[in-house]
This record gives C-alpha cells, sequence and structure tokens, in this order.
C-alpha cells in the first residue's frame, strides 16, 4: 500500500491517522512542497491518478483512490477492524455529516488563515489586507468551535464511539490552532475532546510529524497553540 502526502497538506495527514488507527503498514510518499511555490513540480504518479492533481492519492494494490473522504470508506470496508464508521445507518450518515463539517464547513474559513505560514510580503498593506480577512474568519471558527462543544456535551466522541467524525473534525480544529486562530477556552467538552484525541498514538505521530514539517517548511506563525 502507498500514500502520495503532503507535508503539511491537511487531509493527506487525516488519512494517515485513519491508516495508523487501523494499524496498517504503508509506504509514504511525501510529494515536493515549498510555502511559496505549493506543490511544485507535481507528482506525476499523482497527475496520472488524479485529475484534481493533488494529495492525498493511495495506491492498494491494483486500486487507486483520491479524496480523502472517499479514502477513509474504501479503509473501512477493506479493512474493517478496527472500524472507523459506526453501524447503523443512521449513525454512519451523522458520522459523514461531521466530515463534510470538518473538510467543508470550517475549511472555507480556515482558508483565510494559511497565508500565516508563508512569508510576509514585502508590502505590508497586502498583509494586513489578509489578516482582515483572518480575523473575519477566526470569528466564524470561533463559532464553529461552539457547535463543536455542545455536540460533545455528555460525549467522549462526537458519534458516541471513536470514528472518521473525530478524525476529520479534528484536523479542522488543529490546522486552526496551528495558524493561531481561535483558543480553546470556554469550550470544556471540546478541550478534553481535543485532548484526548492528541493521546492517541496515531494522532500523536502525525502531528509530530507535520510541526517537524512546519519547523523545515514554514514561517513561525505568532499565537499558534497558545492558550
Amino acid at each position: 500500500m502507498k500514500l502520495y502526502s503532503g507535508p503539511v497538506s491537511l487531509f493527506s495527514r487525516k488519512v494517515e491517522i485513519g491508516l495508523h488507527e487501523k494499524g496498517l503498514a504503508f509506504e509514504q510518499i511525501l510529494v515536493p512542497f515549498t510555502q511559496t511555490a505549493g506543490y511544485s513540480p507535481r507528482n506525476p504518479d499523482v497527475l496520472a491518478i488524479n485529475p484534481k492533481a493533488q494529495v492525498p492519492v493511495l495506491v492498494d494494490g491494483d486500486l487507486s483512490l483520491y479524496d480523502s473522504t472517499v479514502i477513509l470508506e474504501y479503509l473501512d470496508e477493506a479493512y474493517p477492524d478496527p472500524p472507523l464508521y459506526p453501524k447503523t445507518p443512521v449513525e454512519r450518515a451523522r458520522c459523514r455529516l461531521f466530515d463534510v463539517f470538518g473538510d467543508e464547513v470550517m475549511l472555507a474559513p480556515l482558508r483565510f488563515l494559511m497565508h500565516r505560514t508563508e512569508p510576509k510580503p514585502d508590502d505590508p498593506q497586502r498583509w494586513s489586507a489578509k489578516e482582515d480577512k483572518a480575523r473575519e474568519a477566526e470569528a466564524a471558527l470561533a463559532g464553529h468551535f461552539a457547535e463543536i462543544d455542545r455536540a460533545l456535551e455528555g460525549r467522549n466522541y462526537l458519534c458516541g464511539t471513536f470514528s472518521a467524525a473525530d478524525i476529520a473534525v479534528f484536523m479542522a480544529v488543529f490546522w486552526t490552532r496551528r495558524l493561531g486562530g481561535p483558543s480553546l477556552k470556554g469550550h470544556e467538552a471540546l478541550a478534553s475532546w481535543y485532548g484526548r484525541l492528541r493521546a492517541r498514538p496515531a494522532f500523536a505521530r502525525v502531528i509530530e510529524e507535520i510541526r517537524a514539517a512546519d519547523a523545515e517548511l514554514s514561517a513561525p506563525v505568532e499565537g499558534a497553540f497558545a492558550e
């Protein structure tokens, strides 16, 4: 099994957590990346498999897949133990909605914080304009944190037991904190859940790899992971 991944690719790292949680051995192929040129030059295997020319791309025998959610769903069907999705159709649907919430709903404002790991432009007004949009996005992300906190009241995990929903939403929360976004303060259920997941070996391993990649590739972000 091979996974074409990016050193600071949220969705690649999401898949890596799923693979580690299932105890599946895989070859990690990191594609070239810099903060100035992005993912360039594009890996020819990724270009051949994914029409969107993006990672992650999973190759398992004769099967090649792209899209983090499609990959996790395949892994759960092909390698069902331990499961990443609940058993009943209703709970599985709820799990998928949380996946969409992390991957799409939270990602929309999160994109406005992503310039913070890039080198600052020579024109300070350009940076200031980006930061104005980032502050608006932070307000939206803080609202999403409150939503997750409410969903976790009385629960250890978003769907009762650990699932792909937790992986997807955790990655969006972690990326927000990585980029100096809103604090978890005042959200006790969310903070407890976040700490619970960070302590899982699969999450801890991937977090360590992301932070090592940031130390090599990314500009320091003011307020990242601050309380």
